[in-house]
């Protein structure tokens, strides 16, 4: 064997940006309608019209893949939350609107997605580590938004920021899924959990 063959063999294949997208959108449309355990690396290369090795060149295993579409669906949401908040006056009652209606946009738009990436169990590695849930990093995020809000004086003080983020990120989900199933208006939803969130956050006279 001549130096350069050996040169080729040993170089690392090169991830093509046109193969790392084939994977991203094949491995979205099976999680959502497979959800993670039935779907395998190999249905996700097929889906996506590449050979098995070629999901190997993009991702270790399959909750890499897996993790990496949590990912894309939180950055996709976090973009369409705050477009809408930029858009609003900035008072509580509206920046918690505009967040409500983000959320519902966005799942409306991007039907089963929310709830595949929710799917917590389909976190947890070969040696029993579990990554973070993508709920309670979002809990995570309101509790930096409620800390936010309590250094401006829009939010009473005497509450523990981290156990209201996760109670805020709770009413919300909790709601949006009883809502979708009883078929209720959007808009009552979002009247109703702004005025109950905003009045329970609201300072103290």
């Amino acid at each position: 064997m001549d130096t350069v063959t050996i040169a080729k063999e040993a170089r690392p294949a090169r991830r093509k940006p046109e193969s790392l997208a084939k994977i991203k959108l094949a491995a979205r449309k099976l999680f959502v309608e497979r959800g993670y355990h039935a779907t395998r690396p190999q249905d996700i290369a097929r889906e996506a019209a590449l050979g098995h090795g070629t999901f190997y060149l993009h991702y270790e295993d399959k909750r890499a893949c897996f993790l990496a579409f949590v990912e894309d669906a939180r950055v996709e949401l976090q973009h369409y939350v705050d477009t809408r908040v930029a858009a609003s006056d900035g008072t509580l009652e509206h920046v918690l609107a505009a967040t409500l209606n983000a959320i519902y946009d966005y799942s409306e738009s991007h039907p089963g997605v929310l709830g595949a990436a929710m799917t917590d169990e389909a976190v947890i590695d070969a040696e029993g580590v579990q990554a973070v849930p993508l709920l309670v990093r979002w809990g995570r995020d309101w509790a930096d938004t409620v800390r936010r809000s309590m250094a401006e004086g829009s939010i009473a003080r005497d509450y523990d920021a981290d156990i209201i983020g996760q109670a805020i990120l709770g009413a919300i989900h909790q709601t949006g899924s009883e809502g979708f199933r009883s078929r209720r208006r959007r808009q009552d939803l979002v009247d109703n959990l702004t005025r109950f969130l905003a009045r329970a956050l609201k300072p103290r006279d």
